[in-house]
């Protein structure tokens, strides 16, 4: 792709020496195209997800070229920021319902149509939302994370961005995924599609999560990251801590547990969220 081949070669070069005119014409071009979501951060290949580390690069690069400018709505209302990520340029016929209120979308991330904004969240430049997802308030979509279709990321949830370095996946949520209020979603963790995390759970590289039904433990191992089973429904738990003076103290740490598997049930309560829409 000519695309990528120009950004990769931007970007190895120092911002003293590059052409800023020729710069800022790529730049422009890869925009455009991660606007509309036809490049992304990662793609799944398979039952894996990759990182287009080519992309990272691009957004990076358009923080190097950026100059720091004057956004402000108006006198009291007063902003600055790099003058190549702008808000997102949303029309109606985008179909993106964003709610008053003091939420924000940064340009550079695909919002599909159907998408439910409600105030105030942020999507930040990378951010890929699918069709007919819920961004709930006080909700975070951070750097290049990828959403899927018909997710609902509850109030007050954060799902962590990254971009250094550009070969790091970010967080991944696939379809028809519940996360519930105050959740944290980590270090290039992947939700599997249907899964259910219930309010308070955090999840990152560090994280293991015990699989009650499966018996058995899911961690990030070299090459592979924190991955929750399709269809898991994850609570909060604890685990002691395998200490003398820890266990005399009767502590324990944070250790998410997989209960059960969604059924009917578990579909039943989950569907009240169509009302809102």
């Amino acid at each position: 792709m000519i695309l990528q081949r120009q950004i990769e070669e931007l970007f190895r070069q120092e911002i003293s020496v590059l052409d800023r005119t020729q710069a800022l014409r790529v730049f422009k071009e890869f925009i455009f195209f991660l606007n509309r979501g036809e490049i992304r951060a990662a793609v799944k290949e398979g039952e894996d997800w990759r990182v287009n580390s080519w992309v990272k690069m691009g957004i990076l690069l358009g923080f190097r070229l950026g100059t720091m400018a004057d956004a402000s709505i108006d006198s009291r209302f007063r902003f600055f920021d790099k003058g190549t990520y702008p808000l997102k340029d949303l029309s109606l016929e985008d179909g993106v319902r964003l709610v008053p209120g003091g939420s924000s979308i940064r340009d550079g991330a695909f919002v599909a149509k159907g998408v439910v904004c409600m105030p105030p969240m942020y999507i930040n430049v990378g951010a890929y939302v699918d069709e007919g997802t819920m961004i709930d308030s006080h909700a975070l979509v951070g750097s290049c994370a990828q959403v899927g279709k018909r997710v609902h990321l509850s109030a007050g949830s954060q799902l962590g961005g990254v971009l250094e370095p550009v070969g790091a996946l970010p967080v991944i949520i696939e379809d028809d995924v519940l996360v519930g209020g105050n959740c944290g979603i980590y270090e290039g963790t992947v939700v599997r599609r249907g899964a259910v995390i219930a309010a308070g759970v955090i999840l990152t590289g560090g994280t293991r999560v015990y699989d009650v039904v499966k018996q058995t433990v899911y961690r990030k191992e070299a090459g592979r990251p924190l991955t929750i089973p399709e269809q898991a429904v994850v609570v909060p738990g604890t685990r002691p801590v395998e200490d003398a003076w820890a266990r005399a103290q009767s502590l324990a740490v944070a250790a998410p547990v997989i209960v059960k598997y969604r059924d009917s049930k578990t579909d039943a309560s989950t569907a009240l969220e169509g009302a809102l829409r």
